[in-house]
C-alpha cells in the first residue's frame, strides 16, 4: 500500500475568462464539462487545483465496529514458507484485511499460496459466519485489485452458511485463497467481516501450492518480524468512523473539500502487533470505514459537483496513479457504489479529476444532506480529497 503525509504547497493563480466561485474559480467550459460528464469519468479542470479549496471542518466519532486486523507488513513476503501475521481475537465480529505479495525471488522466483487461517483456541466448537466478503484473483495490477476489492466489499451481503471449527482445529477463512496460484510480485487481496463465538487465532501464511493453510500452520513455528515499512500489521482499536461536517456548506462560499486519512488532520489509528506485543501504527487507515455526512444549501441557486483527484502525483513514482471506490448518496445520478474512475484504470495528475456525483439545488433553497461511505483505497497514495465545487446548473446546460 502507498501512503505519504500531505506536505505540498499550492500556489495561487489568476484564471482569465472564468466564472467566479468566491475563493476559487473554475473555467466556464470546465464546469460545463462536469455537468455533461458521466458519473465516474475523468474530466479535465484546467488550473482549478492551483488554488486549494477551503477545508470542511468536521467532527470525528469512533463507531462501534469489529476487531480489526490488517496484514500488510511485510507487504512482500520473501520467505517461501512463513507466517506473515498472527493475532488473537475474541468472540464477536472481526474485520480482516489481507494485503500481501509473493516476494520470493531467491534463489529463483516461484509460485506460492498466500492464505488466511483461523484456529479455534477455545474449549467449545467455534461457529463462524461471513458478514461481508471480498476476494480478488491475485494480480500485479494493484490499482485494479484495490478498487474492485472495495467495490465487492461494499456490495457484499455475506453468507448464511455457518462453518464449525473443533477446539484446537483450524480452517481456511477463504477457500478461494487456498486455490489461488500467486506468482512472483502478485498481490493477494482479501477483505472480510465475520463473526465467531469462540476465541481464535488468525494467521496469514505463505506456503507451497500443494499444502493447505491449516497443515502449513501446524508445521511453521515462527512469525516474520514486523519491519514497520508498510501500512501496518496488527490488531487495531478503530474500524469505523463517523465524520460529520460542523457547518452547513453554502454554495455562495465557493469550493470546499473533505480531507480524511492524511495522517495529520485525521491521524493514523493505533493498535498492537501481537507477536512482539508492541504498539503498531496503521499508516493510511486502510480498511477503516468512514461514514461521512454533510449538510448543504444553495443561497445562490447553484448545485454542487463532487470530484476527487490524485493530489499526490508529484511526490514520487509510487503516487503516479490513483483509483478508489465509494458509496455516494443520490444526486443527478442514482445512489450507490461507484468505482473511481470507471472509464479507465486510474487518474494520474491535475488537471484530471473524477466526477463522483452532481447534487442539484433544492427548489426552495432548503438544506439537503449528502452521505458518503469511504475507505482509503489500497495501492493509492493518500489523501484522496473529496472536493465540492459550486456549479451553475441553469447557465451551463
Amino acid at each position: 500500500m502507498k501512503y505519504k503525509n500531505l506536505k505540498t504547497t499550492l500556489s495561487l493563480a489568476l484564471i482569465c475568462g472564468a466564472m467566479q466561485l468566491n475563493a476559487q474559480t473554475i473555467k466556464v467550459e470546465d464546469a460545463a464539462n462536469l455537468l455533461k460528464a458521466k458519473q465516474g469519468s475523468v474530466v479535465l479542470l484546467n488550473d482549478f487545483f492551483a488554488v486549494k479549496p477551503a477545508d470542511i471542518k468536521y467532527e470525528k466519532m469512533v463507531l462501534p465496529g469489529p476487531q480489526f486486523i490488517i496484514s500488510d507488513d511485510p507487504e512482500y513476503i520473501r520467505i517461501p514458507e512463513a507466517i506473515a501475521l498472527q493475532e488473537n481475537v475474541q468472540p464477536g465480529s472481526v474485520r480482516l484485511y489481507v494485503y500481501n505479495v509473493n516476494g520470493v525471488k531467491e534463489p529463483v522466483k516461484i509460485d506460492r499460496k498466500i492464505t488466511a487461517v483461523i484456529k479455534n483456541t477455545g474449549k467449545k466448537k467455534m461457529h463462524i459466519r461471513m458478514l461481508k466478503y471480498s476476494s480478488q484473483k491475485p494480480s500485479a495490477n494493484y490499482f485494479q485489485i484495490g478498487k474492485q476489492g472495495l467495490s465487492d466489499y461494499f456490495a457484499s451481503n455475506g453468507s448464511d452458511e455457518i462453518r464449525v471449527v473443533e477446539p484446537g482445529a483450524a480452517i481456511a477463512i477463504d477457500e478461494k485463497l487456498e486455490r489461488n496460484v500467486v506468482k512472483y510480485d502478485e498481490l493477494t487481496h482479501g477483505f472480510y467481516d465475520f463473526v465467531i463465538d469462540q476465541p481464535g487465532q488468525i494467521s496469514i501464511i505463505q506456503t507451497d501450492l500443494k499444502t493447505s493453510g491449516p497443515v502449513a500452520l501446524s508445521r511453521i513455528k515462527t512469525v516474520i518480524p514486523t519491519g514497520h515499512k508498510n501500512a501496518g500489521r496488527g490488531l487495531f482499536g478503530v474500524s469505523n468512523y463517523k465524520i460529520t461536517a460542523v457547518d452547513v456548506l453554502d454554495t455562495k462560499n465557493g469550493a470546499a473539500e473533505f480531507i480524511v486519512a492524511d495522517g495529520v488532520k485525521d491521524p493514523w489509528v493505533k493498535g498492537i502487533e501481537g507477536t512482539s506485543g508492541k504498539e503498531s501504527t496503521l499508516a493510511g487507515n486502510y480498511g477503516v470505514i468512514y461514514d461521512m455526512e454533510l449538510k448543504w444549501k444553495s443561497t445562490d441557486g447553484k448545485g454542487l459537483a463532487l470530484v476527487t483527484w490524485n493530489s499526490r502525483s508529484a511526490d514520487n513514482q509510487w503516487c503516479n496513479g490513483m483509483a478508489a471506490t465509494m458509496i455516494v448518496s443520490k444526486g443527478k445520478f442514482k445512489e450507490g457504489i461507484i468505482q473511481l474512475p470507471n472509464d479507465r484504470l486510474v487518474t494520474k495528475a491535475a488537471p484530471e479529476a473524477i466526477l463522483v456525483q452532481v447534487f442539484p439545488p433544492a427548489k426552495n433553497g432548503e438544506e439537503q444532506t449528502i452521505k458518503l461511505t469511504y475507505s482509503p483505497p489500497g495501492a493509492s497514495c493518500l489523501p484522496t480529497p473529496l472536493v465540492f465545487i459550486p456549479v451553475d446548473m441553469d447557465k451551463l446546460k
